[in-house]
């Protein structure tokens, strides 16, 4: 039975945090001594001195108020307490040391990680573009991608998620960097057998009378969308509302609806495309990230990359 310490420094209903950051700085340490089981090999192989190893260890158990260690001069064993703390010692040590690997490697100018979000429409053809482009020159340069709307790339550059993220529009915050990049003009996309198909070119007025579907609310082309109409002297009347803009162009294919949106990657049979000569139908396209947060040399060199991309991200 292992003894009981009296006046212990931390009691049964210390907040977790102060358990922490007491005890966090000696399990190291701990570990050593357990390891070698004498305070001397212990000392000599951590590049400690002896005396603070062994103050130490005396701290860490006042702190339990549990013997850890019997004590034989300098030769130490385990106590039955000991034994216990040591096994989750051990699990919480190796998995520090597993997250310092992971951080250290995402960080690596090589090997290291970017985690890059991107509009869905920009993901059968450019991003995957402008990834083989960078790993000409990188590549061993790893990616997390993550495609979504504007708004929410936005929040996840802003909790730590994303490095940088492509979206339009091209976001005016005060806690985010943004940089124009390029701009995609949009089409008022039609069924193939409309009574408008036969055009090349319309004033978005003229489809005042039309059904449109449209991307929901808080997509960054929903807005787009809504403020051209405006501008052109109408609101639309909405249809149908999805999340992705080549499922618009099918339920257009279907005759459901007219839509205006960026140009498709592949062509799409059932629809005519048609340009907007009036009002000016495009969108911004540019790519954020955090203002002041620190960049690993991989992040910093694809956010160079894509910089240099300004005026050329999209086909003409």
């Amino acid at each position: 039975m292992h003894q009981q310490r009296s006046e212990p420094h931390l009691s049964p209903s210390s907040d977790t945090e102060d358990i922490v950051a007491i005890l966090a700085p000696r399990l190291a340490y701990f570990a050593g001594v357990a390891r070698t089981e004498h305070v001397t090999r212990a000392a000599q192989e951590m590049q400690v001195p002896q005396s603070t190893l062994s103050r130490a260890m005396v701290r860490l158990e006042h702190d339990l108020g549990v013997d850890l260690f019997a004590r034989r001069g300098r030769t130490v064993s385990l106590t039955p307490a000991g034994r216990t703390f040591l096994s989750s010692v051990e699990r919480a040590l190796a998995e520090i040391e597993r997250a310092a690997d992971e951080v250290r490697a995402d960080a690596d100018p090589a090997t290291g990680k970017v985690a890059f979000g991107f509009l869905h429409t920009m993901g059968s053809e450019t991003v995957p573009g402008l990834i083989r482009a960078f790993r000409a020159d990188h590549p061993r340069v790893r990616f997390s991608l993550v495609q979504n709307y504007g708004e929410a790339m936005i929040e996840r550059l802003r909790s730590g998620e994303l490095d940088l993220c492509l979206t339009s529009p091209v976001p005016d915050a005060p806690d985010l960097v943004a940089r124009r990049l390029d701009e995609q003009k949009l089409r008022l996309v039609v069924p193939a057998d409309h009574r408008l198909a036969s055009r090349r070119r319309i004033r978005l007025a003229e489809a005042v009378d039309e059904t449109f579907v449209t991307l929901e609310p808080g997509y960054g082309l929903r807005r787009i969308t809504d403020d051209l109409c405006q501008q052109a002297g109408f609101r639309p009347r909405v249809a149908f509302e999805g999340e992705e803009a080549e499922t618009l162009r099918g339920l257009v294919a279907a005759g459901l609806g007219v839509a205006l949106l960026p140009p498709p990657a592949v062509p799409r049979p059932g629809v005519v495309e048609l340009t907007v000569t009036a009002p000016r139908a495009a969108r911004e396209i540019g790519v954020a990230w955090l203002d002041g947060h620190p960049d690993t040399p991989p992040v910093a060199a694809f956010k160079k990359f894509l910089l240099s991309k300004r005026g050329t991200l999209l086909p003409d």
